[in-house]
C-alpha cells in the first residue's frame, strides 16, 4: 500500500501546483528540476510535468547515472528495488510507491499469436528487456514460473534484449520481432500498432513503481513536491488516465 504523504505547511504554492506545476524552478530563478524517469512513464509524465526537465531511460541506467553524480533531482523507477538500493546507499531520500502496471505479452495488431504456448515454435522471434532492467526482470520472473522446458524454449527464441521497454516496443512496431513482454500502458500508448495478450493470473507480476528525491538535489523542497504529486496530484491523475494503477 502507498504510504500516506504529509506535505510541509510551508509549501502551499507547490501543493497547488501539484506534480509539474509552473513553479518547478528553484528559488531565485535557478535551474529547473531534473526528473529521471523510467521509459514506460514517458507518455503520462510528458503532459503533466510542467517546466520540469524530463529524461527517460531504463531505471537501471538512470540509477547508474545518479551513482556517478549526475545532477538529478528526482528518480521515478519502474520498480521499488532500485529506489530502495539507492536509499540504502545514501543516494536517495526515502522512496515512496506511486503507481503500478501490468506485464503483458505484446504482438503486432495483425499477428496470429494468441498466447505463451505459441512462443516456443521454430521461427518465432522475441524481444525482451535486458537483465537488470525492470521490464526484463519482470519478464524473467514470468518465464521462471512456467514449466522449465517451456520457459527455456521461449528464452531460446529471444533475439533482442533491450535497454528499456521502449526498445522492445520499437522492435515490435518495426517488424523486427514477433512478440515481446512490455507493460499494458505501452500497448495502449502504441495505439492500433500493437495488441496486448493478458498473461495467466498466476504468472502475471504487478510492477510497482517507486520514486524519491535524489540526496544531492539542490532543490529538495521542489523535488519533494514533485514526488508528492506523483503519489497524489496532477501527475498521479495523469498516470491513472494512461492506464497505470494504484500502487
Amino acid at each position: 500500500m502507498r504510504r500516506a504523504l504529509v506535505l510541509a505547511a510551508a509549501l502551499p504554492l507547490l501543493l497547488a501546483a501539484g506534480c509539474g506545476g509552473d513553479d518547478e524552478q528553484a528559488p531565485g530563478g535557478g535551474s529547473q528540476l531534473t526528473v529521471s524517469a523510467a521509459a514506460s512513464l514517458q507518455a503520462a509524465l510528458t503532459g503533466c510535468a510542467g517546466d520540469a526537465k524530463l529524461q527517460f531511460a531504463g531505471s537501471d541506467e538512470l540509477a547508474a547515472q545518479i551513482r556517478q553524480g549526475a545532477p538529478v533531482d528526482v528518480l521515478a523507477a519502474a520498480n521499488t528495488k532500485i529506489p530502495a538500493e539507492l536509499a540504502g546507499e545514501g543516494k536517495l531520500e526515502e522512496p515512496v510507491e506511486f503507481a503500478s502496471n501490468q506485464l503483458v505479452l505484446a504482438v503486432p495488431a495483425d499477428s496470429d499469436i494468441a498466447g505463451l504456448d505459441q512462443l516456443e515454435g521454430d521461427g518465432v522471434t522475441l524481444a525482451i528487456g535486458a537483465p537488470g532492467v525492470p521490464v526484463g526482470d519482470y519478464t524473467r520472473t514470468v518465464l521462471g514460473h512456467l514449466p522449465p522446458a517451456q520457459g527455456e524454449a521461449i528464452l531460446a527464441n529471444v533475439r533482442s534484449e533491450e535497454p528499456d521497454v521502449k526498445g522492445v516496443v520499437g522492435k515490435l512496431t518495426q517488424g523486427a520481432a514477433d512478440a515481446g513482454f512490455v507493460y499494458a500502458t505501452d500497448v495502449e500508448a502504441a495505439g492500433d500498432d500493437l495488441r496486448a495478450i493478458e498473461l495467466p493470473q498466476a504468472l502475471e507480476p504487478v510492477a510497482t513503481y517507486g520514486a524519491g528525491v535524489v540526496s544531492t538535489s539542490e532543490h529538495k523542497d521542489h523535488a519533494q513536491a514533485f514526488v508528492d504529486g506523483l503519489a497524489d496530484g496532477r501527475c498521479h491523475d495523469a498516470l491513472l488516465d494512461a492506464g497505470f494503477g494504484e500502487p
